[in-house]
């Protein structure tokens, strides 16, 4: 039964683990800007919205908390959701180079007709690269764990595949995925125009995703 819940839950993960929703910003166009409202629209394993706001710090050492939201399309907008809640830090704070860290707590919901899982996870993830106050290029790499996962079977999965199979709490032995990428943008006066773009492998580093890539444009409204 365990075996059967793990595939499950890798296969379910799959499409709605989405590495593309954390917040990219350009930090030479943000210094005076306190808010930032965020959306975006990308593709990972499937067609994927997020909307976001962040808070900025104004202390010497820049760092953020934000919060985010994410979907994918679909009929039923709700089955399918995630939930970040997090910061960021810049760690080294050069003129033009930086480098910082990302740390978010996560809660995902997927819903089939066989199964509802809940989950709890988290995401570390370090960014760097060259800012100037009208574009930014930089590289990002991460790990992205599914921590503890609840589990509640449809009635028809009881009665036509596993009828003794018991709902809870379970520790996946799999439900990590390592990140790498590049992020880049554009600034405006008030807003920003960014592009992520990577590769997803999973934590055992022997097997891709169905969909081993990710992609997503983002704009940012900054309020001063």
């Amino acid at each position: 039964m365990k075996t059967l819940q793990v595939l499950i839950f890798s296969l379910s993960l799959a499409f709605y683990i989405s590495p593309i929703n954390a917040q990219t910003i350009n930090w030479n166009a943000t210094e005076n800007a306190e808010h930032l409202l965020s959306i975006g629209v990308g593709w990972d394993y499937s067609l994927s919205y997020n909307m976001g706001y962040t808070y900025r710090s104004s202390t010497k050492i820049p760092w953020v908390l934000n919060t985010r939201f994410s979907m994918p399309s679909g009929e039923k907008l709700l089955d399918d959701f995630k939930v970040k809640i997090g910061g960021q830090v810049v760690l080294i704070n050069g003129s033009n180079f930086k480098m910082g860290i990302i740390l978010n707590g996560i809660y995902r919901r997927f819903e089939n007709p066989l199964v509802r899982l809940q989950n709890f996870g988290s995401e570390i993830k370090g960014v760097f690269g060259y800012y100037r106050e009208k574009w930014f290029v930089g590289g990002e790499i991460g790990f992205d764990k599914a921590i503890v996962t609840h589990f509640k079977h449809s009635d028809s999965f009881k009665q036509n595949i596993l009828s003794e199979v018991k709902d809870g709490w379970y520790e996946p032995a799999a439900g990590g995925h390592f990140l790498y990428g590049i992020q880049t943008g554009y600034s405006f006066k008030k807003s920003d125009l960014t592009l992520n773009i990577g590769k997803v492998i999973r934590q055992d580093f022997k097997a891709t995703p169905l969909i081993p890539y990710y992609l997503m444009l983002g704009y940012n409204h900054r309020i001063h």
